[in-house]
């Protein structure tokens, strides 16, 4: 197979429209699964993805068409090219053009791509058999997957762009069964090299939430002051992002969109002072220094490509700050350009401890372990819907005295911000419902009053 700076040079060495950028992403994952404590598959799979993006001049504009395909070879360079040019020319004069960037650099372009492989789960391979054995004995099952991905992406121009950089990252995620299946829980760790993970941690999680379950207390829908758990607190979070485009506030279409035309940026939010932030530069979870966007959306900008990634503050000391901004959009709504960055920050000051911390300062409500199957009820408030899953636990006095029912939750993430009772300490994070889409998220605990249960839920 062709390499992929080979590929790029190629491509661009043929483009004749009047820029043309290219994105080649190669990706290998290895992969463990196992279920009822016997691992199942195990492999290394291998990708790559090819974007080219014509761009068209229109007077003092430009118009732009991209083509993705998952196989571009040298005899398919023609053909795709002409899909793109085709695209631009069919598009019109693009409402989010920005001048492109020139003669811009960045990592070590002509390094080949290094596939991860089955050697990175040589420390966690073994402790999972151990744990696996052991759950056998115990009666308890387990359900799960870990996956280790490296991602080399490659950005190119007729410009002179020429971008390379490389993102390792891991998972695990662990689902424990006991008693014929009729209880359940689930724990879910990030990972750089699979080095750091704590077989001993899940274990001992997964036994403590099972043991919880021996005794079950049924409790009414409600409003309840709910400890939520970085992974739940992730999910959530995140949706709120997802829809934080400056240009739809600005247009009236979302919650941060003001009474009277404009955008929130500016408000006090939440009723602490809680950070959100990217940055490239973190040191646990560093992020792309430039910008790559294969395709125009609400919050990203193909005409953006190559533009250089700092640190965007959200929300400082519970006022909104930021929104999602394309340097057009930026233009169009007099706020600073502020990009979508590859990781997200989220710290409460003043906080400690951890979420059995936590527990211990709840006098009466709900312990939470994950969020599942989250949709948008109202975008003007950001009210969204979801399931409760793998175990909610009554707390009474500061200790978990046994698990209730699942409910179905309406709440909306901008209103819980100004109902935060308590945060832990932030920790790298992993996700249930974004599992797949987030990777590189640090985000506390966090008590919520009032969270609304709206109804008991017959689900496991």
């Amino acid at each position: 197979m062709i390499s992929a700076q080979d590929l790029v040079e190629k491509i661009l060495a043929k483009a004749t429209s009047d820029d043309c950028i290219v994105l080649v992403r190669d990706k290998t994952q290895a992969n463990l699964r196992w279920a009822s404590s016997t691992l199942t598959t195990n492999g290394v799979i291998a990708t790559r993805s090819v974007t080219v993006i014509a761009f068209i001049a229109t007077g003092s504009a430009m118009a732009s068409g991209g083509v993705t395909r998952t196989s571009v070879e040298e005899g398919d360079i023609d053909s795709i090219l002409a899909e793109a040019l085709a695209a631009a020319k069919a598009s019109g004069q693009a409402d989010d053009y920005a001048p492109l960037a020139k003669d811009v650099s960045y990592g070590n372009w002509s390094d080949k791509h290094a596939p991860t492989g089955p050697e990175v789960f040589s420390k966690f391979a073994p402790d999972l058999g151990s744990m696996m054995q052991a759950s056998k004995s115990d009666g308890i099952e387990l359900f799960g997957y870990a996956e280790h991905t490296h991602e080399s992406l490659w950005v190119g121009s007729k410009g002179g762009m020429r971008l390379r950089y490389d993102s390792p990252v891991g998972r695990v995620e662990m689902t424990g069964k006991s008693h014929g299946r009729s209880r359940s829980t689930w724990s879910g760790v990030e990972t750089h090299d699979f080095k750091d993970v704590s077989i001993e941690r899940i274990d001992r999680e997964i036994r403590q939430r099972l043991n919880w379950q021996e005794r079950k207390v049924d409790l009414p829908a409600g409003r309840y002051t709910s400890i939520v758990p970085s992974g739940a607190v992730a999910d959530l979070f995140t949706y709120m992002m997802w829809v934080s485009s400056g240009r739809d506030a600005f247009e009236g279409q979302s919650v941060f969109s003001k009474k009277g035309g404009g955008t929130r940026v500016g408000e006090k939010l939440s009723n602490k002072s809680f950070q959100l932030y990217s940055d490239p530069k973190d040191q646990q979870l560093p992020g792309s220094p430039f910008i790559s966007a294969a395709v125009s959306s609400p919050f990203t900008s193909v005409f953006d490509n190559g533009q250089e990634a700092k640190r965007v503050d959200w929300l400082k000391d519970g006022v909104l700050t930021s929104l999602l901004q394309t340097r057009a959009s930026a233009k169009l709504t007099s706020l600073p350009y502020t990009p979508l960055g590859d990781n997200l920050i989220m710290k409460v000051d003043g906080a400690s401890g951890n979420l059995e911390d936590l527990i211990k300062k709840v006098d009466n409500g709900l312990l939470l372990t994950t969020l599942w199957y989250i949709r948008m009820v109202d975008p003007n408030t950001l009210l969204l819907t979801g399931l409760t899953r793998d175990g909610v636990y009554h707390v009474k006095g500061g200790e978990v005295v046994g698990a209730t029912n699942n409910f179905r939750w309406n709440d909306s993430p901008v209103s819980a911000l100004s109902r935060i009772a308590q945060a832990s300490e932030s920790a790298w994070t992993q996700p249930r419902e974004w599992a797949g889409d987030i990777t590189s998220m640090k985000a506390p605990a966090l008590v919520i009053n009032d969270f609304n249960m709206s109804t008991v839920s017959p689900g496991s």
